[in-house]
């Protein structure tokens, strides 16, 4: 099957699982008190894989490094919606280190990817 050029990279399929995750870590039935939370949770999610997706739909280095770095900002966004849930004792450790490796992992290759785009732009500027 045909892929779009998203689906091809790593940090998109990260971000997915991301996503899926991130449903699970406030269920519905905690309470309307988490209801912003979790409502944040899955649109900062929901905003990396789309980040990433538009980004890799980009034909210009520095459309794809603005689409990139907007991810990274909504990964780190959901680091810190993450180190909350800890704090607050919300969510239970075996499902928060999944959640914490998986979004470090998404904001470093999205940190590399934003770079490669701007060097490849200094990199044709310079010619």
């Amino acid at each position: 099957m045909p892929l779009l050029d998203a689906e091809k990279l790593q940090v998109y399929r990260l971000a997915v699982r991301f996503q899926t995750l991130a449903t699970q870590l406030i269920p519905p039935r905690r309470g309307m008190l988490l209801a912003p939370l979790r409502d944040h949770l899955d649109r900062a999610s929901v905003s990396i894989v789309l980040n990433i997706a538009e980004g890799a739909g980009r034909f210009s280095p520095p459309d794809k490094a603005r689409f990139y770095g907007i991810a990274r900002g909504s990964a780190t966004e959901c680091g810190a919606l993450l180190d909350l849930l800890i704090a607050r004792q919300l969510v239970a450790m075996p499902l928060y280190g999944e959640a914490r490796r998986l979004i470090v992992r998404i904001v470093q290759l999205l940190t590399r990817l934003a770079d490669r785009m701007t060097t490849m732009q200094a990199a044709r500027r310079d010619m």
